[in-house]
């Protein structure tokens, strides 16, 4: 089978947490899809959330392939993409369909690169030079549970890593360093970028009210990372690699069961 035959015969279901609330557009994940829609990436591409309508059952119903990548936009391999999502997939797949689940966008390696971008852009918009700028990553967090931890440590070093501002630091929102305590030993602008999956309460409201509430002139919020335009140049590549290594395995099993 070529690449184009195995392309033919493949879906993708973005996967989020989304919302609940009347007023939810969730239109970040929107975006992204038609933004993949738009490339032809694969034939059929539907968009379930854990919290929200479609649900991921309605997502996957709405496809009619019998192979199935699933693309988490969530920001860890925590509860909702390592649990919730297997759980709520299982639960629907009653046509008993083969269903791949692909890393999380937090833990993309694409992802450092796009916070350098995004925060570069934020920095210039509002007049600081990034090299002199600070970037605090400001994530989730848990007291419970050390994935959003680990995730955000891995995006920093990343960023870090790219030389492409002063320093970088981490802030949550359920667990120490809070953005204030963050914030509070840093000298010269700061630029904070929300390591969120979509515009939900978290990357909404309570990251720019945080920020809002440092009260000072040289912080600027850049936004949330999971809205940012890029994501689904992630997205895109993810997918590609899944399809080509699934060709690759099936020539090499072909090989060996044929002797060649």
């Amino acid at each position: 089978m070529n690449q184009s035959d195995f392309v033919s015969q493949t879906a993708l279901l973005l996967a989020a947490h989304g919302e609940r609330r009347q007023d939810a557009r969730n239109e970040g994940v929107l975006r992204i899809a038609r933004a993949l829609s738009d490339r032809g990436l694969v034939p059929e591409l539907a968009v379930g959330f854990v919290s929200g309508v479609p649900t991921i059952r309605d997502a996957l119903n709405a496809l009619g392939t019998r192979r199935i990548l699933v693309y988490p936009l969530f920001v860890s391999s925590g509860y909702f993409t390592r649990d919730r999502l297997v759980q709520l997939l299982d639960e629907a797949n009653d046509q008993y369909r083969e269903i791949q689940v692909l890393p999380p966008l937090g833990l993309d390696p694409g992802l450092p690169d796009l916070v350098v971008g995004f925060a570069k852009q934020a920095a210039r918009e509002r007049g600081f030079a990034p090299q002199l700028s600070t970037v605090i990553c400001l994530a989730h967090g848990s007291r419970r549970n050390s994935s959003s931890r680990e995730a955000t440590e891995q995006v920093v070093r990343g960023v870090e890593g790219r030389a492409a501002f002063r320093q970088v630091r981490i802030a949550f929102l359920e667990e120490r360093p809070f953005l204030a305590e963050a914030a509070k030993a840093v000298s010269g602008p700061i630029v904070v970028v929300g390591l969120f999956s979509g515009e939900g309460m978290h990357g909404a409201r309570d990251a720019p009210r945080l920020t809002a509430e440092l009260g000072r002139s040289d912080i600027a919020f850049a936004g949330v990372i999971g809205s940012a335009a890029g994501v689904e140049e992630l997205v895109a590549r993810s997918v590609t690699e899944a399809i080509l290594r699934d060709i690759h395995a099936q020539h090499c099993c072909n090989a060996s069961c044929t002797g060649g």
